[in-house]
């Protein structure tokens, strides 16, 4: 389908039109009584003389052409009102230091391709995200404290380049396994919690959940995750809750002081019970991952959820066609201008 995106711009015609009306009537009111025309040579009109007929057509149709240009022509796809089975997810992801843990490694977890607990998480999030196109999902990231890296949104490719972006603060771990930064001991598990609750609230499908993956244990934050499960409870809201891990040592990746990588074993802590008592709060479910396949099979158990029809706008995607016009209209406009003012050297 095609339309003109600015048709205001047509206004400029009545100018145009005038201007046009006042170069053609001088033209035609130049005229010269002389009565021996046999006198006349046979051919008087020269380059010259087809040069100055030429130059007010030109100018005439390069400007119609910019005047079409700033109308902005344009192509679509209709726009469309279409019913989907779809409902709001809010994705809670841990970024605290030991997410850095490479126990959920495929294979050697000391390899040449060894994986932290968070690039698993985003590399099966990601495909959780593909499966669900027609779902409004957001991401909330946290550690000491709980950020939205992107709010609900259908706008999938988007989504999945912030969870590419998502990412643990740098030399949380020393090359003893210990916790360098204050900051990263801490995980606030109620105030992520939270923050997805706000971000649910007001969405359009009435299903609306939460996924909140910890591999750790609440330890800080305004909201206590208790708080929070009452909130998501009465709000309606669903909370699936993943553990990452156990309670133990886990390997992680770390330099030494001469730039040297090397593999060096840290306490982590997880706390299942908080975890499974968010879930039970709000007639979810907890699940216990402590390898790359079992958060697989976690997420698919959560892709079997149960769906809201909702109708959504299909926005139109435009193609804008002004820029042929735009240029051609450009060159003879200013080639009409060169050609009199280097060959016909009179005045418009």
């Amino acid at each position: 389908m095609f339309r003109f995106a600015t048709p205001l711009a047509f206004l400029l015609l009545i100018p145009w039109g005038f201007a046009l009306w006042r170069l053609f009537r001088r033209g035609s009111r130049s005229a010269l009584l002389y009565a021996p025309m046999h006198r006349l040579p046979e051919r008087t009109a020269g380059w010259r003389s087809v040069a100055a007929r030429l130059m007010p057509v030109l100018f005439a149709i390069g400007t119609l052409l910019l005047i079409i240009a700033a109308a902005r022509p344009q192509t679509f796809f209709a726009r469309e009102r279409r019913t989907v089975d779809a409902l709001a997810i809010a994705m809670v992801v841990d970024v605290s230091g030991s997410m850095e843990a490479l126990d959920l490694t495929e294979g050697s977890p000391t390899g040449p391709n060894s994986q932290t607990r968070l690039d698993v998480v985003k590399s099966v999030f990601a495909r959780f995200i593909k499966q669900r196109p027609d779902d409004l999902i957001a991401l909330i990231a946290f550690g000491g404290y709980a950020s939205t890296r992107s709010p609900l949104t259908a706008d999938h490719a988007a989504l999945l380049k912030i969870l590419e972006a998502t990412s643990i603060p740098q030399n949380s771990v020393d090359e003893h396994g210990r916790t360098v930064s204050q900051e990263e001991l801490l995980t606030a598990i109620g105030d992520g919690l939270a923050t997805a609750c706000a971000r649910l609230q007001d969405a359009e499908p009435k299903t609306r959940i939460v996924v909140l993956l910890s591999d750790g244990e609440s330890n800080t934050g305004i909201i206590t995750p208790e708080t929070a499960a009452e909130t998501a409870a009465k709000l309606g809201m669903r909370v699936y809750t993943i553990g990452v891990g156990s309670t133990g040592r886990a390997p992680f990746r770390v330099r030494d002081e001469f730039g040297r990588e090397r593999v060096v074993f840290g306490e982590v802590r997880l706390n299942e019970a908080q975890l499974r008592h968010i879930a039970e709060k709000t007639s979810g479910r907890y699940f216990n991952v402590r390898d790359t396949e079992g958060f697989r099979e976690a997420m698919d158990a959560i892709n079997e959820l149960e769906t809201t029809r909702i109708t959504r706008n299909v926005y139109n995607q435009y193609n804008e066609k002004f820029l042929p016009f735009m240029v051609l209209g450009t060159l003879l406009a200013a080639g009409s201008v060169l050609l009199n003012l280097f060959i016909v050297q009179r005045p418009l």
